[in-house]
């Protein structure tokens, strides 16, 4: 595997207050809320490492400490665990997954807006990463993220941003004079395009456009900026992608995990042989 997948940081927005789908936010930062077996955040962070990204950083905010708890009990949770109580030393056996994370929690606030949680995290842990990868914590695709990474290396621009075209919420429907001459339920607009929220940076985005204010939103003036300075390119995908914003749409995400026939689980294809964890094709068709 090119080890330059490996050391790209992917920076993951964590830390919203989840206040469309509050059913599950009341006790959980919406990454943490479950679709199956797994947070969602851990389904984004499989299918990046599906496609060789292996370095995470989280950017926490509301809730933070279940997020910390998740990845620092995730060892003892996902095996045997023998525990010393007077010593409190505790010695994990065999350890039962396969997850090569490196993974880094980043308090970013409680209310910081998305640009401001990026740019805080980006200044401890960016390093001398040249590009790194931005997105949220609660979308799944099954666009292939390597390529979109070769794409963007290759166009020579600051940024590149997945776009996708999912369907429309409502149906279409065409007249001729006052008869109906087509009905689409629910219908695809090819070439209407939106943020798909998997986007590559390269290390200029974060000191040029981003700033640490808790008011800075990624979406707004440092993307707008960044489209008319030029230096935004969209990478075309038409494939599988959703988010989950109410809890339709959660039960929506769990009726296809639970089919065992998750879209966003094609990814593994990608994986080189031999490295695809036997535990989540056996969790997923459970």
């Amino acid at each position: 595997m090119n080890n330059s997948f490996k050391n790209v940081p992917v920076f993951i927005l964590c830390g919203g207050l989840g206040t469309r789908i509050k059913e599950e936010t009341e006790f959980r930062p919406k990454p943490m809320v479950p679709i199956g077996n797994y947070p969602i955040l851990w389904h984004i962070m499989h299918t990046y490492s599906c496609h060789g990204f292996k370095k995470f950083i989280l950017c926490a905010g509301f809730k933070s400490e279940v997020i910390k708890s998740y990845f620092l009990n995730y060892a003892s949770m996902n095996s045997d665990f023998t525990v010393d109580l007077k010593s409190n030393h505790l010695t994990v056996h065999s350890i039962d997954h396969e997850e090569d994370w490196e993974v880094t929690v980043a308090y970013t606030g409680e209310k910081t807006m998305t640009g401001g949680r990026v740019a805080i995290a980006a200044e401890k842990y960016l390093l001398d990463a040249e590009h790194a990868a931005v997105t949220y914590g609660d979308a799944l695709t099954d666009a292939n993220l390597r390529m979109e990474y070769e794409f963007h290396c290759s166009h020579g621009n600051i940024g590149t941003v997945l776009g996708v075209n999912p369907p429309s919420r409502f149906g279409e429907i065409r007249l001729n004079g006052d008869n109906v001459a087509e009905f689409s339920e629910k219908p695809e607009f090819k070439e209407k395009w939106i943020n798909g929220g998997f986007f590559f940076f390269k290390k200029e985005f974060f000191s040029r456009y981003l700033n640490k204010d808790e008011t800075c939103v990624l979406e707004r003036q440092p993307l707008v900026d960044l489209a008319k300075d030029g230096e935004l390119n969209m990478y075309r995908h038409r494939g599988f992608w959703a988010c989950m914003d109410t809890q339709r749409e959660r039960d929506y995400l769990n009726e296809l995990w639970a089919s065992g026939h998750a879209p966003w689980i094609r990814t593994l294809p990608f994986v080189e042989r031999g490295t695809v964890s036997n535990r989540v094709l056996k969790d997923k068709v459970q």
